[in-house]
């Protein structure tokens, strides 16, 4: 199994891919029993027939549902807490046979102390025809690497070699502040 990303190493305008998922009646129906919303406009077909939609339609926050599962994994992060959804659009509606995956991109990072780190996550469900059907911003709070303590200092020669090289040896926001170019554009020193 691979290793989690943690905060350190996202970088805003990253962007992912989840896997796809077909959308059946159990679902919608499952959803409905499950949240008590049994609206006909979701499990009525006869009654759908009369809508704008003309069949049944899945629950707006059915569809948010999806995008926190589909979106998990793409990419899995060390997250230690979700903080809001803001700014959710239903823009189309999601229909029994829909095929369905999330794009999920970072907006915004921001540091919350040294062991973790606040991201804003721009998430679109998107069907089959290419189609944004929803989209809106999640905020996570995801964990930072810490860097493990150091080994027991048994005598001072040992300790003053450990300090010596890690003021050689940076961590890695250090190290990837020197491998890219400034925001100005030129090589860093």
């Amino acid at each position: 199994m691979y290793e989690p990303l943690y905060f350190d190493d996202l970088h805003v305008g990253d962007s992912w891919v989840s896997r796809s998922r077909t959308v059946t009646e159990a679902d919608i129906v499952n959803f409905a029993c499950h949240t008590g919303d049994m609206d006909p406009l979701h499990i009525d077909r006869e009654f759908a027939k009369n809508t704008p939609f003309k069949r049944p339609i899945a629950h707006g926050l059915l569809g948010i549902s999806w995008v926190a599962g589909l979106a998990s994994m793409y990419p899995a992060v060390n997250t230690l807490a979700f903080l809001s959804v803001a700014h959710w659009e239903f823009q189309r509606p999601i229909h029994v046979g829909d095929t369905l995956h999330v794009v999920n991109t970072i907006k915004v990072l921001a540091a919350k102390g040294k062991r973790r780190g606040q991201v804003t996550w721009h998430r679109q469900l998107v069907n089959q025809a290419k189609e944004v059907v929803q989209s809106g911003i999640f905020e996570t709070l995801v964990a930072c690497r810490i860097s493990p303590a150091p080994a027991a200092r048994t005598n001072a020669p040992a300790a003053a070699k450990t300090a010596a090289e890690t003021s050689r040896n940076p961590g890695p926001a250090r190290r990837r502040e020197r491998s890219g170019s400034s925001k100005n554009g030129a090589e860093p020193g």
